[in-house]
């Protein structure tokens, strides 16, 4: 066997394994796929099937191999807002609504992109924007990326900022 089949390998049950330390993987022949539960968790190794990247790939396909026979891409790599949602109903299951809110947070960012994610940062910042250009950061991200969460959750910024005293003055 090759080197790189081997590391290849041994990247493959490493993933398989994390998060897992009994190493018992769940079959997924009694799983209901509208709703995960704590029982499906960790999904990389539990719910497998389920878990696909932005562009399609699934776990299986990301190997030591492929990145360095260049299938294997940087965006391949990168989480998708299917995965967060799924990860979400688990929380939910165990309790942790709050934890849940913030996947599906992080899952409608993903669209965003990173530069522009970065300015709304700093735009959220005590006395950066104004009342009237936080509400028009919520209407982006509302109209061009369909962030109704993150839309509401500006809003909501942009209100309590105001009753703070912490907006920038013009």
């Amino acid at each position: 066997m090759s080197q790189s089949l081997e590391i290849d390998k041994i990247v493959q049950i490493v993933i398989n394994a994390l998060g897992n330390k009994d190493n018992n993987v769940a079959s997924t022949a009694n799983v209901n796929t509208s709703k995960l539960t704590v029982n499906d968790y960790p999904l990389g190794a539990k719910r497998q099937d389920l878990v696909r990247t932005p562009t399609s790939k699934k776990l299986a396909d990301l190997t030591l191999k492929g990145v360095i026979d260049g299938t294997v891409k940087p965006e391949d790599l990168r989480i998708a807002p299917e995965t967060l949602e799924l990860q979400a109903q688990i929380a939910e299951s165990a309790g942790r609504a709050p934890f849940a809110r913030n996947l599906r947070r992080a899952a409608e960012l993903i669209v965003i992109p990173d530069e522009r994610v970065l300015e709304i940062y700093n735009a959220l910042r005590p006395n950066r924007s104004t009342q009237e250009e936080l509400l028009v950061i919520a209407d982006e991200l509302q109209n061009k990326y369909g962030a109704t969460i993150n839309s509401a959750f500006v809003r909501e910024a942009a209100e309590v900022y105001a009753k703070r005293g912490i907006l920038r003055k013009d």
